[in-house]
């Protein structure tokens, strides 16, 4: 567990001082990961789609969020199908804000092998026979993926600065 958290702060902290390595809006890497971040949250959130998560949460997942504390693959699964896909009522939908995502390579010895992705994203719930969803907040996140066999897997999230939709 310390060895993640060491792992965790470390790409924190080469994210707030590499600025220069931040891939540009127009790059292939901006492009691939601003869909990923699409496809992933809106499969894998908005529709509770459950199979595609599986093979896309990396089986070492480390969650870190600053109100429900650290989750890993497991209980990051479980308490997805319990909070973000009721059986009924009520659903929470996630939307990025797309103008603030950011995007760092990750490579060794000039391969690439992962990106750090931050942004912030806002929550919304979406009510049974209702036409509108109901904001309900907004929070930052920094995910890290890791690219196996030609799949983006993600491996590292946190989840802070959470915040309701008055502040």
């Amino acid at each position: 567990m310390q060895l993640n958290k060491a792992i965790v702060m470390s790409l924190a902290l080469a994210l707030a001082g590499v600025a220069s390595a931040e891939s540009a809006p127009e790059s292939e890497l901006f492009q691939a990961m601003r869909e990923q971040d699409r496809i992933f949250f809106e499969r894998g959130f908005n529709r509770c789609d459950f199979d595609y998560l599986e093979r896309t949460v990396h089986p070492e997942l480390d969650f870190y969020h600053d109100q429900s504390g650290y989750q890993d693959r497991q209980t990051f699964l479980e308490n997805t199908r319990r909070y973000v896909c009721p059986e009924s009522g009520a659903k929470p939908i996630r939307k990025v804000d797309e103008d603030s995502l950011t995007v760092f390579p990750l490579s060794r010895d000039g391969n690439p092998y992962g990106a750090i992705q931050s942004g912030t994203h806002r929550f919304y719930l979406r009510e049974p026979g209702k036409n509108e969803d109901v904001h309900t907040g907004s929070a930052r996140f920094t995910h890290v993926y890791l690219l196996e066999d030609g799949n983006w897997l993600l491996r590292e999230v946190l989840s802070y600065d959470h915040s309701d939709p008055e502040d």
